[in-house]
């Protein structure tokens, strides 16, 4: 590495270390102040045993809280006070101007499995011409990485994809190829990539089936990684694409709002240990190779077998091996397809739940980085926290309906203005972004102006609320059956939008119905004054049936659309890359099949 890079590099590691160090002083104070006035709450007759545990089931949901709040509190005033936010946070990015030659060979790796092939292939098929159009196509070869295992799919994918290579031929090199097994899931699949063709190339930009980056996006990430030799995995900001399903639609137009100023906070203290979602990325093969391998676990090792969530193990064993692990933090033309319905998020979460899990195994491994350390028990802080949520609900509600006054367990004043602070904390990253986009008019009006736009904000609001605490009660009960050995695979997702009949939604939810609608009624009979606190928790589980079927009614979704409600910005001023990703109107695409 150059001298002047290298001194350029150890000037900004003793800023990042600083950095750190008043990020942890904010979180840690924070933290104790809060525990220090839920006591305060907690205590008008003494600290009792079942205070003392509510008081610790409340610690362990603080973490996500308060990192969330704090990340979103630095972000915000970046994106508001700096002059290039983008190179505040994420250096290598400021390096390229643009129009850069592509010099590095790069594969673009495709991994599907059990999906449908010609949805795969529009999703290419746009990106490619994009990148046919920039003259660098010739640095460009697609491996579509198959580990489909149903023999009709499979069939269908041998013959579309070749039809595909052959339609492109002269313009850019197209590889499929199929595993009959699939050992190690996606991770496996990229490993058989590399020791297949690995060598051939530099760098490797990976999509999944749900997932589309436009060639403009695609190129500023290879020339950000060619400009910047100490890369190892660059992550761009990945959002949801437009969608005509209300589940989808809600979800990531609070999604949209949350990201943004959340990874711009945390990208400006973790720097050089950032993400790696596993998708919408770039690496460098060489180093991914040598580095990165995850054998499986042994199997008859608590949350063992093969490794579901390999992303975050292989950004923090890149960053173990002295390669850098950067995120750019800014919206630029990176989407996913969203699950259209509760039913199919709660499948997808619970695979992560799982994954998730199992970075247990990893805590310990030697040489890791501490900011390395700190992302995989936060990754398990993302699903221990949802037993502590639940836990609290019983606890809260069984000591109110057994309290003569509600006086006699809580300060009243003190409680409501903890609950509010809390409240105010927990939805920071998205109202942060509010203010940002109220005070832009290019992105009031990206939003649909003002009314529009907050319009949407309160439904978005009312919809986390009730979202939240039924995939607490789907993570607190799956990570009781992980005690007992149960496990999920990689499964096939149903992608397209479909109605969630009420029959399906009563058997999926009904242990949440049953908790939430029970915890409301003993306190409807002994305290109704506790009941707008606690629906915070129990109105979500009360209300998940219908939740799981308006959100996926084709009626409510369309009229959402039509109206362009809880809309994103592309639906008002589209890319022209999206165009080609619009199925024809009326014409669903058929889902995929499980695997």
């Amino acid at each position: 590495m150059p001298e002047s890079s290298a001194a350029f590099l150890a000037r900004s590691g003793a800023d990042m270390s600083r950095r750190r160090a008043l990020f942890a002083v904010l979180v840690v104070a924070t933290m104790a102040a809060l525990l220090w006035a839920t006591a305060i709450v907690l205590s008008p007759g003494g600290l009792g045993f079942f205070d003392l545990v509510f008081l610790a089931m409340f610690a362990i949901t603080l973490p996500w809280t308060v990192i969330g709040f704090w990340n979103a509190v630095i972000g915000f005033l970046i994106m508001r006070l700096a002059r290039d936010p983008l190179g505040a946070v994420n250096p290598p990015a400021a390096r390229i101007c643009g129009d850069e030659p592509v010099t590095a060979s790069v594969a673009l790796l495709m991994c599907i499995r059990n999906e449908m092939p010609e949805r795969v292939i529009r999703n290419l098929e746009a990106m490619l011409g994009g990148i046919v159009a920039s003259g660098n196509a010739a640095r460009f070869h697609v491996y579509v990485l198959s580990d489909t295992g149903e023999p009709a799919i499979a069939e269908a994918e041998e013959k579309e994809f070749a039809a595909m290579a052959s339609v492109w031929r002269e313009r850019v090199a197209i590889t499929y190829r199929r595993r009959t097994l699939n050992t190690g899931f996606k991770a496996g699949n990229i490993r058989d990539f590399c020791e297949r063709w690995g060598k051939e190339h530099e760098l490797a930009v990976t999509l999944d089936a749900d997932s589309f980056m436009t060639a403009g996006a695609v190129l500023r990430l290879v020339r950000i990684m060619q400009a910047s030799p100490e890369l190892g995995i660059l992550q761009s900001l990945v959002v949801g694409l437009p969608s005509t399903s209300a589940f989808a639609r809600l979800f990531q137009f609070g999604m949209r709002l949350g990201m943004r100023s959340y990874t711009t906070g945390a990208t400006w203290w973790q720097g050089d240990c950032g993400p790696y979602w596993g998708h919408n990325a770039v690496f460098r093969i060489a180093p991914f190779y040598a580095h990165c391998h995850l054998p499986p676990l042994p199997d008859d090792a608590m949350f063992g077998g093969q490794v579901l969530s390999h992303d975050q193990i292989e950004a923090v064993l890149m960053r173990r091996a002295g390669w850098h692990v950067r995120v750019m933090p800014v919206e630029d033309e990176s989407w996913e397809e969203n699950p259209p319905t509760l039913v199919e998020f709660v499948r997808r979460d619970l695979r992560w739940c799982q994954g998730n899990m199992q970075y247990w195994h990893f805590l310990g491994l030697p040489g890791l980085k501490f900011v390395s350390r700190y992302q995989l028990v936060f990754a398990l802080l993302m699903f221990l926290g949802s037993p502590a949520w639940i836990a609290m609900l019983l606890i809260g509600t069984l000591a109110a309906a057994g309290a003569g006054q509600l006086s006699d367990i809580v300060r009243p004043g003190p409680g409501i203005a903890l609950f509010l602070l809390v409240f105010v904390m927990w939805f920071t990253p998205k109202y942060s972004t509010v203010v940002d986009v109220l005070t832009r008019t290019e992105a009031r009006r990206g939003f649909g102006g003002t009314t529009w736009f907050f319009l949407g904000v309160l439904i978005e609001t009312l919809f986390s609320i009730l979202l939240v605490p039924v995939m607490w009660f789907g993570h607190t009960v799956f990570l009781a059956g992980l005690l007992f050995g149960r496990r999920i695979g990689w499964i096939g997702q149903t992608r397209d939008d479909h109605a969630v009949p009420w029959a399906l939604a009563a058997r999926q939810f009904w242990p949440q119905t049953l908790l939430g609608t029970a915890a409301l009624a003993l306190l409807a009979a002994t305290h109704p004054a506790a009941i707008p606190f606690a629906f915070f928790i129990a109105g979500g589980l009360a209300l998940s049936i219908p939740l799981a079927v308006v959100t996926a009614s084709p009626s409510v979704g369309g009229t959402l659309a039509r109206i362009k409600l809880c809309g994103l910005p592309e639906e008002r001023d589209a890319p022209a890359a999206l165009d080609a990703l619009r199925p024809a109107a009326g014409k669903p695409e058929a889902a995929a099949q499980p695997a």
